[in-house]
């Protein structure tokens, strides 16, 4: 009984350590990018930074380093923007009346 008990109060090391190896087997995984990917990750982090400086960031720059699938994602994104700016510019009715109201009774 008590071997039961102390086999219960081990932590599962064994069986994680077992587990982990496993998973490392089977998705592999790179500790160091190779050349190509160091310059692609520099180079979408110095983007990241001038987008979050609110910098203009030229297409061809984001053409050039990012793939179909994302500049297309990114550019649909753009173009949702832009429709809706476009319909925030023009005012609600309810809101040029009320304006025009408010304008004829400050007068």
């Amino acid at each position: 009984m008590s071997e039961w008990y102390d086999s219960q109060n081990k932590p599962n090391s064994s069986l994680r350590e077992l587990l982990r190896e496993h998973l490392d087997r089977t998705n592999p995984r790179r500790k160091e990018l190779t050349r190509d990917e160091t310059t692609k990750l520099a180079k979408l982090e110095g983007i990241a930074t001038k987008l979050r400086r609110r910098e203009i960031v030229q297409n061809r720059q984001l053409k050039i380093w990012l793939s179909d699938d994302e500049y297309a994602a990114i550019d649909a994104e753009r173009q949702e923007q832009l429709a809706l700016r476009e319909e925030l510019k023009e005012k609600p009715i309810e809101l040029k009346r009320y304006e025009k109201k408010l304008r004829d009774a400050t007068f």
